[in-house]
């Protein structure tokens, strides 16, 4: 399923849209790039979209070059014009294709559409023997609170955020309509299946409400 039939936009309004639907988003890509080492010189973006975690990342490493894949080709274009030639994009299945060796793994909102824990731990463990010695798996999702109120409160503050542009009835179907296709794992869970993959740190860098910046180093 393309981005823009998932979020019910066009492809070119993705770069505003997407704030108005998650919450300190730019912050969140923001602390992704703040962890890489400044010395990165290659780094890999799952589903790299139109190229906005990237863009960050070789801000702050900018000896660094992008391997950006993504299964959507409407969005690929858009991330070309702004990497230019400082990333090498390709069409694919990041659950699929091969992980290239590199210093570095990023995703934005990308590892939720792995429908299993089984097919996550089995990109952990692949993402993991692609790393370079002192690599990072760096993402930032959605990992909703296991305990019910801190769930439900975490909730409420996405939709407060929703309802500065939308409706409250438009706000509520955007969160129904995503649960049926996004698969949010709890934190806990989370850190445990990159543990288990063989990550020897696994540190949380930023949390606000139900999202949060995982940093998993080699």
């Amino acid at each position: 399923m393309s981005v823009a039939t998932h979020l019910g936009i066009a492809v070119r309004e993705y770069d505003r849209r997407i704030r108005t639907f998650i919450p300190n988003y730019a912050e969140m890509l923001d602390e992704v790039a703040s962890v890489l080492d400044a010395s990165t010189t290659t780094i890999v973006d799952l589903g790299v979209g139109t190229g906005a975690l990237s863009a960050r990342c070789l801000r702050h490493a900018q000896a660094a070059r992008v391997i950006g894949i993504d299964a959507d080709t409407e969005m690929l274009p858009l991330a070309r014009r702004r990497l230019g030639r400082r990333a090498i994009l390709q069409e694919g299945n990041f659950l699929r294709v091969a992980v290239p060796r590199t210093d570095a793994v990023v995703a934005s909102l990308a590892l939720h559409h792995v429908r299993t824990r089984s097919a996550k731990a089995r990109l952990y463990a692949r993402i993991r023997d692609a790393l370079r010695r002192g690599g990072v798996l760096v993402s930032g999702d959605c990992h909703p609170s296991e305990n019910r109120h801190r769930g439900l409160a975490q909730r409420e503050l996405w939709l407060q955020h929703l309802r500065m542009t939308y409706s409250s009835a438009e706000a509520e179907k955007l969160l129904r309509d995503w649960s049926h296709e996004d698969t949010y794992v709890p934190l806990r869970t989370e850190v445990a299946l990159l543990e288990q993959a063989g990550f020897t740190t696994v540190d949380v860098a930023w949390r606000r409400g139900a999202f949060a910046v995982i940093a998993a180093s080699a």
